[in-house]
């Protein structure tokens, strides 16, 4: 099999045995402590295809409420146990979103989460395991521990941020979003809602974390890359995108391949702070 440069990028310079190359994936499909999840915005994509094993979630509609936050533990655990995680198996999300999936495992403290160093493009075009069909597994039982605020902010805890110079906001969505041309990622805009970003903060683009296939960059490349931030190890970091793909994404770049252990999530992100209408908001150009 040709070697492409998604499988040939390893974690050697990143903290933790967090990465997983294609190579590794499918040599591991069948072990029984394995568990790969899909995690997207919507099921259409998995239902046309995915990994043979794997279980979506759907980050609308699992994992958000109405409102756009997180679930709460009750449901995030119905997810957990119905896709077959126990505290002691292996889980590797893949995805439109799987930092996303990642970050919720280590919100609840689970031991071996890792993402696939890879886009679902790049597994097919190797000619990888591929099936449409969807496989139930057997169900788990998971007492979810309590949530590690370590790893997440809430809105008031944002708010409080702005003003404080040992803690930096990081936007992690376009320049067009963050400039209030639009409010969704997608160009659009939202009935009572408020385009721009959050005072103070400093805008680098998540898209800028992945090379072409999608795997993520060595830690040196996205050191330069969060060179403008100016963050040392006694800061904390708060990123934040639209609904929290992109800023679980620039958390698991902080927290693993540049090892800034004070970094957060701030879940709500845009789809709250936007649409709460006593929020402070600028719209001026970017940082």
């Amino acid at each position: 099999m040709e070697t492409t440069s998604a499988q040939a990028r390893s974690a050697r310079d990143w903290v933790g045995d967090v990465l997983v190359d294609t190579h590794w994936l499918s040599e591991h499909l069948g072990d029984a402590a394995l568990r790969v999840v899909e995690v997207d915005v919507s099921p259409a994509r998995f239902q046309e295809g995915h990994i043979p094993g794997a279980t979506l979630w759907d980050i609308y509609g699992e994992l958000k409420d109405a409102d756009y936050r997180l679930v709460d533990r009750a449901a995030i655990r119905e997810v957990v146990e119905r896709s077959g995680i126990a505290p002691d198996s292996t889980v590797v999300f893949y995805g439109y979103a799987p930092a996303l999936g990642f970050w919720l495992m280590k919100l609840f403290g689970h031991a071996d989460a890792r993402v696939l160093d890879a886009t679902r493009e790049t597994w097919q075009d190797e000619g990888l395991p591929w099936t449409a069909d969807v496989e139930s597994p057997e169900r788990a039982a998971y007492a979810l521990p309590d949530e590690d605020d370590r790893i997440r902010v809430r809105l008031n805890g944002v708010r409080d941020a702005i003003t404080n110079p040992h803690r930096v906001i990081v936007d992690t969505r376009s320049a067009a979003e963050y400039e209030g041309e639009r409010f969704w990622p997608s160009g659009g805009m939202e009935d009572g809602g408020r385009a721009g970003h959050i005072p103070s903060a400093v805008l680098v683009p998540a898209d800028g974390i992945h090379d072409t296939h999608g795997a993520f960059k060595s830690a040196a490349e996205l050191r330069r890359l969060y060179e403008p931030v100016g963050v040392d190890d006694e800061d904390e970091v708060i990123t934040y995108c639209t609904i929290g793909a992109r800023a679980c994404t620039t958390w698991f770049a902080l927290t693993y391949a540049l090892g800034h252990e004070r970094t957060r999530v701030y879940d709500g992100s845009w789809a709250e702070w936007g649409r709460e209408p006593a929020t402070p908001v600028e719209r001026d150009a970017r940082r």
